[in-house]
């Protein structure tokens, strides 16, 4: 069953507020493999002009995927995320996460598209710090697959 377009548009309240470790950093860094100083030195880091470690660019993904669920959860938007499939991710960057900082995210659905029998959702999330200021906008396309014949 196609996914409602009345919902593209809806945004969904801010998160919970999350704050950024350097732990965490450290082992998300640790996981994919980047061995970049400024993500676990902050004299490193401050060397670069940043107030303490920062993140890598794809760490992002775990506060506003944690966000999305909000979307991919809804009952009304009717979508079966056990037949979801992460289509494609990316960012834009007003500054680097850095420890420290205090991040909630906003999502909205941007659009809703049936492909193929599929339904394609696009959902951004915005990301401030406790400030209000803009760190980082990440969009993610997730895509539910058509229901196929019962084996």
């Amino acid at each position: 069953m196609a996914l409602d377009q009345s919902f593209v548009g809806r945004t969904y309240p801010p998160t919970a507020p999350y704050e950024v470790g350097r732990e965490k950093i450290r082992e998300f860094a640790e996981a994919v493999g980047d061995a970049h100083p400024a993500y676990t030195d902050a004299d490193a880091a401050r060397a670069l002009g940043h107030r303490d470690v920062i993140a890598p660019p794809t760490f992002v993904f775990s506060v506003t995927f944690r966000a999305a669920g909000d979307v991919i959860h809804d009952p009304h938007l009717g979508l079966d995320y056990a037949r979801v499939v992460h289509g494609d991710q990316r960012f834009r960057y007003t500054r680097p996460v850095t420890a420290g900082d205090v991040l909630t995210v906003t999502s909205a659905i941007e659009s809703i598209k049936s492909l193929a029998g599929n339904d394609v959702i696009d959902i951004r999330g915005e990301v401030h710090d406790a400030s209000g200021e803009h760190v980082v906008t990440a969009w993610a396309k997730m895509v539910a697959r058509a229901a196929g014949e019962e084996r």
